[in-house]
């Protein structure tokens, strides 16, 4: 397994090198989202993607090839695939789609919320998020200052809004151990928690918690918030969407071991799929409690 990282964090850093992404990936793919939205380049303000959702196509395709590499002595291979990568394997459309739809709808949504904002849209860095969540801290240390904290401060950067757990924690939790930001950082989740929403649909939902945002980044409730103000009813459970009983999805593993990420993820739908099946059922709909009657929270650090 050692050796293993070690390959990763080696493929990541000359990819990083040679596109700005941690996979090798044509980087327009990047911003195909924000083409119909009007977003202006720069500002003040600015929406952060890091290109993580972006990628996870890319990523999905990527993982059959992880499993062979790690079947093989042969982990010198791994350098040979991270130059071909992006030539042989090709996102699933529909995944792509999906992807961009998200990213669209997340700045619809604080558009229409009256949230002022630019993009850097080829500029924009990738946060080093992954490089920090192999181990590979000195690493992250230097790609974060001289590409991420490099291009914030060229455009002027004083305000940035994160849309997912992982660039939002390396923003608040890592990078400050190591840097001064000149620059605030907020989440989008914050940003709608008011907001008057429209649902799409009417009925009630499962949620499945982030690990960062539920219990490392402080978000369990504000996204239940929005729930709430939409009208939309979430089933919970004490034992499987708890903030401290809730697991994992296994995602965070994929890269290591594709195995084992599938059977956490498994464990995780079918815990899910019971607060479903209650609800068929007619078991009662149990409402989540404000933070002050659940206790408190943990406050290592994580996922």
């Amino acid at each position: 397994m050692e050796s293993w990282i070690k390959s990763l964090i080696d493929i990541m850093r000359k990819s990083l090198d040679a596109n700005g992404l941690p996979i090798p990936m044509d980087k327009s793919n990047c911003t195909e989202w924000a083409r119909e939205l009007g977003i202006p380049k720069g500002g003040d303000t600015i929406i952060y993607t890091s290109c993580l959702y972006q990628m996870a196509p890319m990523i999905n395709q990527l993982v059959p090839w992880i499993e062979k590499l790690q079947s093989t002595p042969l982990m010198s291979l791994a350098s040979v695939l991270s130059r071909f990568a992006s030539f042989v394997i090709k996102p699933n459309k529909a995944d792509i789609d999906r992807a961009n739809n998200i990213m669209m709808s997340i700045a619809r949504s604080l558009q229409r919320a009256g949230v002022n904002f630019g993009y850097l849209y080829e500029d924009e860095p990738y946060s080093g998020a992954l490089l920090h969540e192999l181990g590979a801290e000195e690493y992250f240390r230097e790609y974060f200052e001289d590409r991420v904290l490099r291009i914030f401060e060229k455009y002027g950067v004083k305000k940035v809004i994160t849309i997912d757990p992982h660039t939002h924690n390396v923003l608040t939790n890592v990078a400050p151990k190591y840097f001064k930001l000149n620059f605030e950082v907020v989440n989008y989740l914050d940003l709608l928690k008011n907001a008057k929403v429209k649902p799409k649909f009417n009925g009630e939902v499962v949620i499945h918690d982030s690990c960062l945002y539920a219990r490392y980044l402080g978000k369990y409730d504000v996204y239940r918030a929005i729930l709430d103000n939409a009208g939309l009813r979430h089933i919970e459970d004490p034992l499987i969407t708890g903030i401290d009983t809730a697991t994992c999805c296994g995602g965070p593993l994929e890269s290591l071991s594709p195995e084992l990420s599938r059977e956490i993820a498994k464990i995780r739908i079918q815990n899910l799929s019971k607060l479903s099946k209650k609800r068929d059922h007619g078991m009662p709909y149990m409402p989540s409690k404000p933070r002050q009657e659940r206790g408190g929270r943990r406050e290592d650090n994580g996922y």
